[in-house]
């Protein structure tokens, strides 16, 4: 009996002691908690990004830039204040110290005036510019537009693809479960079990590429954001699906044609050449330049003559400078310039069908998945499962058919993204969204 009192209270102090050790032991460390996500939408984004992105502001700072070449071009030129003094003496005259007795002083203003609207002309060969610059800005915006519509929809796809790899994973498991129960009761062999395990791995890589293949998608969104927020508290809401109205070729044609950026500023670089020849032409006139002074004498011998006026006109004589190059120059550039036009027109032709093309055929592809395959491949996966848990189909035989299914969800989903991919194309090539 005293003996196994004296057990007792050994393990009981045993005990204790173990419990004030575990107690005096740091703990590990709670992981942090997760960070609430900002749900943006396409539209949120798209603000946001016109609103930050550096690249689109110094394109702004290129328009105002601009404009002050407008106030620049607008000024008159500047009179010009002449004064002349002479005659002042140097030494006494008559012994009496008089400098500025007999000195000859003349102020005098003139001014240059332009001939043939050259200010007008130059004024509106700025005002030109500055529209160029807005054409030109607009197609800066089509383009990184476009680059973040492609960001936005690759998370989109991301996000779709992690969705149907953790629903497969989560069926093959379901499967893996009766599976064991099966091995259990004796029901399928110890090779089929380790067959059925070993493709769970399978699985689990794609799981694991999924999630790193839609944090990539936010990075790089967030660097097109110029965004420095943690991954895990950023996310996008979106529709990811695809639709089948759409407009014929030559609809869009004729929307590109009103509203492609690049166009319209080739068609105002033609018009700004046309204003440089006319320019040219006027700079080639003569300018005169019209002074008037008034002079005083004081060593003059009429003394009714100490004080007077004059004028004079200035006339350049245009005898081998007539600006014939800079005519000859602007001329060819007017025939330069048309020519881009035509190349940009041709562009946006080549562009637009191309972009229709594409949908087109991703619409093609689309259909008969949603109509037929997508279904047809649930159907297939799980006869197969049924037929081969009763003994009636081989491993391999639903091996197969679950491989299928999966390579049949992730082909949609892919082709889901590429044909909002295509639409984003579409609407860049437009100029405006076409497709929302």
């Amino acid at each position: 009996m005293q003996q196994n009192l004296w057990r007792r209270i050994v393990v009981v102090a045993a005990l204790a002691s173990a419990r004030c050790t575990l107690a005096q032991q740091p703990q590990p460390p709670q992981p942090a908690p997760a960070l609430p996500s900002q749900i943006w939408t396409w539209d949120q984004v798209k603000d946001h990004f016109e609103a930050d992105n550096p690249t689109i502001l110094a394109g702004v700072l290129n328009i105002d830039e601009q404009k002050a070449e407008e106030i620049t071009a607008n000024l008159r030129p500047n009179p010009d204040f002449t004064l002349t003094a002479d005659g002042t003496q140097l030494v006494p005259s008559h012994g009496v110290w008089e400098p500025f007795a007999g000195t000859y002083i003349s102020p005098g203003i003139s001014q240059l005036f332009e001939r043939r609207h050259k200010r007008g002309l130059r004024y509106e060969v700025a005002k030109e510019g500055t529209a160029i610059a807005r054409a030109q800005q607009s197609d800066l915006d089509r383009t990184m537009i476009f680059n973040l519509r492609s960001a936005f929809v690759g998370i989109l796809q991301a996000k779709a693809v992690l969705k149907v790899v953790e629903e497969n994973l989560a069926y093959y498991d379901h499967v893996l479960k009766i599976s064991r129960d099966r091995y259990s009761a004796g029901d399928i062999a110890q090779i089929d079990l380790d067959r059925l395990e070993l493709q769970r791995l399978q699985y689990e890589s794609d799981l694991q590429n999924a999630i790193v293949n839609l944090r990539t998608s936010k990075i790089n969104l967030l660097a097109l954001l110029s965004d420095h927020r943690p991954v895990d508290s950023f996310d996008i809401d979106g529709i990811f699906d695809f639709r089948e109205d759409l407009l014929s070729l030559d609809d869009y044609r004729n929307d590109a044609l009103k509203a492609r950026p690049d166009l319209q500023a080739a068609v105002l670089t033609v018009q700004q050449a046309e204003s440089n020849y006319k320019l040219a032409e006027a700079n080639g006139s003569t300018d005169p330049t019209i002074a008037v002074w008034f002079t005083h004498n004081g060593s003059f011998a009429n003394p009714d003559a100490y004080n007077t006026i004059g004028a004079s006109v200035s006339i350049p004589l245009r005898v081998f400078d007539r600006n014939q190059g800079e005519k000859l120059r602007t001329k060819i550039d007017i025939n330069r310039s048309e020519k881009l036009r035509q190349a940009s027109e041709n562009q946006v032709y080549s562009d637009v069908d191309t972009a229709y093309a594409t949908i087109v055929g991703d619409i093609n592809l689309l259909q008969p998945y949603k109509q037929k395959y997508l279904a047809q491949a649930v159907r297939v996966r799980d006869t197969v499962l049924f037929s081969y848990q009763h003994g009636g189909a081989a491993l391999l035989d639903f091996l197969n058919a679950e491989n299928d299914y999966r390579t049949v969800e992730l082909s949609y989903v892919n082709l889901v993204g590429a044909y909002l991919t295509a639409a984003a194309q579409m609407n860049q090539a437009v100029g405006r969204e076409v497709i929302p």
